[in-house]
């Protein structure tokens, strides 16, 4: 964590007018084997599930999507310890907490954009959801969610 708050505080020092943070909302940086396993099955079921909706399984672009993207993620969260583990999402809580103490404010989110978001989601498939929570956005599938999105300056 240490590392993420100097990070975070080298950000800060540059000066920048918005910063946009985007994250899986998965905790599998810190936790150990078997509860990061959990997490992840959990959270790339859903991720599966929802593209399963739209993409048939033999589209190419799915294909493609799962081959070099989900399945390296999945593999490296649970394959790897230590360096060789590059995929550690962290849930927003942590990063807004690292923002925090680097001396970040929540930037507000637009309404409007939030609401076109929103009606654009329910068109595609009822099943994903938006929230709007804590100055944050968060994307999910039915009862998981998946992303977290924040503004901070």
């Amino acid at each position: 964590m240490h590392e993420h708050l100097e990070s975070s505080r080298l950000v800060k020092s540059l000066s920048p007018k918005v910063v946009t943070l985007i994250e899986q909302e998965s905790n599998t940086n810190t936790t150990p084997f078997f509860p990061r396993f959990l997490e992840t099955l959990d959270y790339y079921t859903a991720i599966f599930e929802s593209i399963d909706v739209k993409l048939p399984r033999k589209h190419k672009g799915r294909i493609n999507v799962e081959q070099h993207c989900l399945a390296r993620d999945v593999v490296n969260i649970i394959a790897c310890e230590g360096a060789a583990r590059v995929e550690r999402h962290e849930v927003l809580g942590k990063w807004r907490s690292r923002f925090l103490k680097a001396g970040f404010m929540p930037f507000p989110l637009s309404p409007f954009v939030n609401a076109t978001i929103k009606t654009l989601l329910e068109s595609y498939c009822k099943n994903y959801r938006l929230e709007e929570r804590d100055g944050a956005l968060y994307l999910g599938w039915i009862n998981r969610t998946l992303v977290a999105s924040s503004a901070w300056h």
